[in-house]
């Protein structure tokens, strides 16, 4: 009761921001996305999607289909005005729309279902800064793959300019029949496997002579490794467990020595990714296959290995940076510039597991600091399972700094199933737990900054799985409310689901947090090499500049495989002694 009294006395002390606005939303609005430059807000729900104009929320356009539910929406800028939106509903169909003089046009199905008895389901779909491509995954009859497309932008804005043009005749009907351009699918990737290769005796793969193929065994073997221990007596001894295998897909812009082949500024270039159960994060160019050779298995350009199994990941915004979640509460932060790794950090998260992480792009600069790549600072936020979040700072030329920015909750109500850095907002994170509450964070105080609460007559709709989306340009937050059961429907709000609005650049809480960003990836300071001896020269500047940090870590770890060595002697002694 006492511990109860303090946190409500506490809590009564902090502000509270104020609540800017509310809407009603459509019926079973599942999802919604914002645009990059802040103009509008899509929504996908029950019957279809439809397009909002954020500062006015009033619906612009919508597309309907009977027995429909979209449960995923992404929304992106293809061109001035015009807008690409991608789609997954409920029966694991990914679409692809465009948003163009106020009107939706269904431009592609992504997977068309033919045959109900080999249904391929989209488990997730993504598209492009840009809309230049989208990455699809997908499941069917217990095989997983990933699929990236190439949209055809160009002819795609030409085909929808002559849809407006036909819509502006007389006599036009509503519908307009155009033959859209297909996409084109210009990488498909499967789990890597070692071909020809059985795991009856594990030390045969690792006696394999190519080093990449020694880098796949070793996802293999840790992932079957449980299956010799509890199988020892079958006749499949050492199979490869066949359960699907999640993947998670990064796009990468340009950056190092790898340049685009023509290749419109600001598209990406290549796409990382990771199996779940992997130690392998792998790189793929975005190129077409060659004619005729549609089931050639794509080879990764560059791979990258991990000591121990990827749990999550995160890239920066510039693409630079791609941080992964080991095993063990281990960080580490790989430099697309030059190829090489940052120092890796150890979390001290033993008791709980990575689930989430995410980079922190915006990190205030000295007047010291230089814009090289040797300055290059990487900040982090990495969330445990057992709600503890850490903030993890790595680089070139410095120590790594870690620290925990809350306890571990005693009640499940308390873990966060949003954690998100408010890119505008310095220093300050989103929190949103199971139990509804909403407030901003301070990652360098650890102190809560505000609470965001919604009227008495409504609560977070679905607060494991919040329906919401942060406004970077207009430097708001969108969430989504359902009615209070108790209270009555007939008060204001009625007994629909509402769209709430918090503006965080009003109040002056809020002033000294607010910082500006680059309007895209492209303008933010990343270096770049025309040649491998330039990335080769960046990388021996590194370590020509990181020769006392490498010094210190080494002369740590002597030291404690000196103190292992005597601690273990002296075990082996007291037992031989017994």
């Amino acid at each position: 009761m006492e511990a109860a009294y303090k946190t409500e006395t506490l809590r009564k002390k902090i502000p509270t921001l104020e609540l800017s606005g509310e809407t009603q939303l459509p019926e079973s609005t599942n999802c919604m996305a914002c645009s990059e430059d802040g103009r509008y807000l899509s929504l996908g729900h029950s019957q279809g999607l439809s397009v909002w104009c954020a500062s006015s929320l009033i619906c612009i356009a919508e597309w309907l289909q009977d027995r429909l539910e979209v449960t995923s929406i992404q929304i992106t800028s293809m061109a001035e005005k015009v807008y690409l939106l991608g789609t997954v509903d409920d029966m694991g169909v990914a679409r692809v729309f465009a948003y163009h003089c106020e009107r939706i046009h269904l431009l592609s199905v992504i997977n068309i279902m033919e045959n109900i008895n080999t249904r391929i389901i989209c488990l997730t779909f993504e598209l492009s800064e840009g809309g230049g491509y989208g990455a699809a995954s997908f499941s069917c009859n217990g095989s997983v793959w990933l699929e990236v497309c190439h949209f055809p932008s160009e002819a795609w804005l030409k085909e929808l300019e002559i849809a407006e043009s036909k819509k502006q005749e007389p006599n036009s009907s509503e519908d307009v029949d155009v033959n859209w351009s297909p996409v084109a699918v210009v990488i498909k990737i499967k789990p890597p496997r070692i071909p020809g290769t059985t795991l009856d005796d594990p030390l045969e793969v690792l006696q394999m002579p190519a080093f990449f193929t020694n880098c796949l065994a070793l996802d293999v073997i840790t992932s079957s490794s449980h299956q010799w221990d509890e199988q020892s007596s079958d006749t499949d001894v050492g199979k490869t467990n066949e359960s699907p295998r999640r993947c998670t897909q990064h796009f990468l812009l340009p950056c190092g020595f790898i340049k685009p082949n023509s290749q419109p500024a600001g598209f990406p270039i290549a796409v990382g990714v990771w199996w779940s159960g992997s130690h392998n994060l792998f790189q793929y160019l975005l190129q077409k296959n060659p004619k005729n050779k549609a089931d050639v298995e794509p080879v990764p350009d560059v791979l990258w290995p991990n000591a121990k199994e990827i749990l999550c990941s995160a890239v920066s915004r510039c693409t630079r940076y791609v941080a992964l979640g080991l095993e063990d509460g281990l960080v580490c932060v790989w430099d697309r510039q030059s190829a090489s790794p940052l120092p890796v950090v150890s979390v001290s998260a033993a008791d709980s597991a990575f689930c989430r992480m995410q980079i922190v792009d915006y990190c205030p600069k000295s007047a010291d600091d230089s814009q090289t790549f040797t300055a290059a600072k990487v900040s982090l936020l990495v969330l445990c399972k057992s709600g503890v979040i850490h903030t993890v700072t790595t680089g070139r030329g410095g120590q790594p700094c870690t620290a925990q920015l809350n306890e571990r909750p005693n009640d499940s109500g308390e873990l966060q199933t949003v954690t998100a850095s408010v890119r505008f907002l310095q220093s300050l994170l989103l929190v949103v737990q199971r139990n509804g509450k909403i407030f901003l964070q301070d990652v360098i105080k650890k102190t809560i900054v505000c609470f965001l609460i919604l009227p008495a007559t409504h609560l977070i709709a679905s607060p494991c799985t919040p329906v919401y989306v942060l406004d970077t340009k207009q430097q708001t937050l969108f969430i989504k409310g359902d009615p209070e059961l108790s209270c009555n429907a007939s008060s204001k709000g009625g007994s629909q689901s509402q769209l709430f609005i918090f503006h965080f650049g009003e109040p002056d809480i809020f002033k000294k947090n607010i910082v500006s960003l680059p309007d895209s990836p492209g303008q933010q300071n990343t270096p770049s090499c025309a040649t491998l001896e330039e990335s080769c020269s960046l990388y021996l500047q590194q370590r020509a500049l990181s020769v006392d940090e490498r010094h210190k870590a080494i002369t740590q770890t002597w030291k404690q495989l000196q103190e292992t060595a005597v601690a273990v002697e002296q075990r082996h002694s007291r037992a031989a002694a017994s």
